[in-house]
């Protein structure tokens, strides 16, 4: 049975959003309706206002995406069992091997846990195999002459690996979604691009305005929208890094303020809705000394 999220299907964006808020997100959640059920008013499935030949034809695209394809090239299968190392152990290890293609890797932690410096070595190993990376730093964390420096280290990368890295730096939660609207286009006309790095993604979420809730998961949404159809349709890989909240807890356990907690936990500043379903890793890092975690 097929997961392929719903994002990947030639759907319109207002479709998907309906079946989003629905907890409708892979091809498989559909396989047992039928269009009457998933249409309005049959009270099979909470009311999720659509008509009945909208709901034929998600049903349709559905079917077609659960046919299996005649013919596989042997590059779509060699790249695809592909796995870059992380340059560490442990994170290889929980990895089952190392990052995939078309997978995304939420890396959190508090400041120091060196998870910046894991991202620029995922993305010391995409150039060591001649594979374009592009590079967005949000904070500040990584200048690009610490990813430089990073790469460095290589001992097989080809002498001309700077022609593999794209850098781009953006802080605001506009210059974010504007970059997202682009990256279908971009990764079209720089092929050569299969790992994104995502570094200091919760930052822009840190405006010093309040943002509204709506417009934060609306954000949130189109991120999950566009990471899930660039990792399906480009077989992007993607990393991410993010830092740790405090979160302040009532010996019940229900939240709490400073004033009314009895101990506070640390953790990821973005809910996990935002990333997709079935094809994603998040790792904690707590850093256990100056050289462990």
């Amino acid at each position: 049975m097929s997961k392929r999220p719903l994002s990947t299907l030639s759907l319109p964006p207002a479709t998907l959003s309906v079946l989003a808020r629905g907890g409708y997100e892979t091809v498989q959640d559909l396989s047992t309706l039928t269009p009457e059920c998933l249409a309005k008013g049959k009270g099979c499935v909470t009311d999720l206002n659509i008509s009945l030949p909208s709901s034929q034809a998600i049903l349709s695209a559905t079917q077609a995406a659960r046919a299996p394809p005649m013919t596989q090239s042997a590059a779509s299968i060699v790249g695809g069992a592909a796995q870059y190392t992380t340059h560490c152990r442990p994170l290889d290890s929980l990895l089952e091997g190392g990052l995939k293609r078309g997978y995304i890797l939420e890396l959190s932690g508090a400041p120091g846990c060196k998870k910046e410096a894991l991202a620029s070595d995922a993305a010391r190993s995409f150039v060591e195999v001649s594979q374009g990376v592009l590079f967005v730093d949000m904070q500040n964390m990584t200048s690009p002459a610490t990813l430089n420096k990073a790469l460095r280290k290589s001992t097989t990368a080809a002498p001309d690996y700077k022609k593999l890295v794209h850098y781009l730096r953006l802080h605001t939660l506009p210059d974010l979604m504007i970059f997202l609207r682009n990256l279908p286009a971009y990764l079209q006309t720089h092929p050569e691009i299969t790992l994104l790095v995502l570094n200091s993604l919760s930052f822009p979420f840190q405006s010093p305005i309040e943002l509204h809730a709506t417009a934060r998961n609306a954000a949130l949404d189109r991120v999950k929208h566009i990471l899930t159809r660039a990792c399906a349709s480009s077989r992007l890989t993607v990393v991410i890094t993010s830092q740790l909240a405090t979160k302040f807890l009532k010996t019940d356990g229900s939240a709490a303020n400073y004033d009314t907690g009895s101990k506070a936990v640390m953790v990821p500043q973005i809910r996990n809705a935002y990333l997709p379903t079935g094809r994603t890793y998040r790792v904690l890092i707590v850093p256990q000394s100056h050289s462990s975690g």
